[in-house]
């Protein structure tokens, strides 16, 4: 046997050429037509004495190709590991036309995608912004009527008040089409809010959008679920099509209100109630500036690393790995996606490689019982421990052991965030939550 590679001006792209004389497979097809002799039920022979020469002729060809295509893939992965090679995705047989019936000595070509040596930016070298969220009273006050909403009594009158909520559908007048479902609060209106007291099902309002919120971008929005760019473009009148009324009648800030939103007596007052919501919020801010913080590390370490991928190579590689999925037109659409997952995923393993990142059984465990008590809203107990921890446990046996990988790999995905985080400079920008709300819609 002999393998050659034959490397690309580019360094990227490689054939690598196998080629078997009679001596390196042979052995090993007499073998296996001798065992085939001795299990093969042919009728007119007694089991274990039908000859060689027959089951040759009957099935030769089929071991032959079988033995050569295993010999072929254990050389070729086992020429990759010794040369420490890096390649991409897994080697493209090139296609040949090959005689097993005439031939004694074979030549196969493989197309490889190599991945070059890259480095990391340097220490400190990455500046990210990570907004400091500040918590605003009209924020809180939202949060407030969001749970009396939330909790409280709805009911679906037949006309609409002042106040009430009406759910329909949003277009600009004259468009075709029926619209985009939404939900109105009319106490959110800054004008025209008289237009939708005592409307009922099936009545179209005709009002100006951008006038009804007083030219507010961030509430046209959230109500309409255009993006920011979308709301720029909001001129003249618009119709809602009225679906339904809900009313609601507040809940009342007592016990039962505490315990339907934070479990059974998590808290018990309403000053500890009013700094639970608080701290609550808080997190949820800090939480969401983390992951854009996160976002941006991956968009400055993409920008800021140089790697040299096999293009042409890398699209043929997702051709042949998701056939009947993708076809080359949606690849050549979405392929610098592609590339920066493949990039990204490069460099994720370099940190996790350089840094011996590694995850803990019970790290595992430990993050999905969090995660089913946060669904169920409890706190841990040492009553509760035994059994939360079954019911992690079956979660993650399930899917034939697809859950237990999901996590691991979110886990580390957190540790290689958590470890660049630290080799990166972040700067702190103070920002009040609305503002945040408002920068970050759509």
């Amino acid at each position: 046997m002999d393998i050659t590679l034959d490397k690309k001006d580019d360094q990227l792209n490689a054939i690598l050429t196998v080629t078997l004389t009679e001596a390196d497979y042979a052995p090993a097809v007499e073998s296996k037509l001798k065992e085939y002799s001795k299990k093969a039920q042919i009728k007119g022979f007694r089991p274990g004495k039908v000859p060689v020469t027959l089951v040759r002729k009957m099935y030769g060809k089929g071991i032959l190709v079988e033995e050569i295509n295993g010999l072929l893939s254990k050389s070729v992965d086992e020429y990759i590991k010794e040369n420490n090679l890096k390649i991409l995705g897994e080697p493209l047989p090139v296609p040949s036309d090959v005689d097993f019936d005439n031939q004694k000595d074979y030549s196969f070509q493989f197309e490889l995608g190599l991945l070059p040596e890259f480095e990391l930016p340097a220490d400190q070298s990455v500046a990210v912004d990570r907004h400091k969220v500040d918590l605003d009273e009209n924020t809180l006050k939202e949060t407030y009527e969001q749970l009396e909403r939330q909790f409280g009594e709805t009911s679906e009158p037949e006309t609409a008040e002042a106040g009430d909520y009406i759910s329909g559908k949003l277009k600009k007048a004259g468009e075709e089409g029926e619209g985009r479902v939404v939900l109105l609060p009319t106490n959110k209106l800054k004008n025209d809010a008289d237009k939708f007291v005592g409307v009922k099902a099936d009545d179209v309002v005709t009002f100006d959008l951008k006038n009804a919120f007083d030219g507010d971008t961030a509430a046209i929005s959230n109500f309409s679920g255009l993006s920011k760019e979308e709301v720029e473009g909001v001129e003249g009148e618009y119709t809602l099509t009225v679906g339904k009324v809900q009313r609601s009648v507040p809940a009342e800030f007592n016990q039962d209100l505490f315990d339907k939103v934070f479990g059974k007596d998590i808290v018990t007052s309403k000053e500890d109630f009013d700094e639970k919501v608080r701290s609550t919020v808080q997190e949820n801010y800090d939480r969401e500036s983390d992951n854009l913080v996160n976002r941006q590390i991956i968009d400055k370490m993409l920008e800021s690393t140089t790697i040299e991928i096999p293009k042409e190579f890398f699209k043929k590689w997702l051709l042949r790995a998701n056939e009947g999925k993708l076809t080359p037109e949606q690849i050549e659409e979405h392929y610098e996606d592609y590339e920066k997952e493949l990039k990204w995923s490069l460099i994720r393993n370099k940190v996790v490689e350089a840094q011996e990142l590694k995850v803990s059984n019970e790290e595992i465990v430990d993050r999905t019982m969090q995660k089913i008590l946060g669904q169920f809203n409890m706190e841990m107990t040492p009553e509760l421990e035994e059994s939360v921890r079954g019911f992690a446990d079956n979660f993650l046996r399930q899917e034939n052991g697809k859950n237990y990988v999901n996590e691991y790999e979110a886990i580390l995905a957190e540790k290689v965030l958590e470890n660049l985080r630290g080799k990166v400079v972040v700067n702190d920008n103070p920002i009040t939550a609305e503002d945040f709300r408002n920068q970050n819609a759509g």
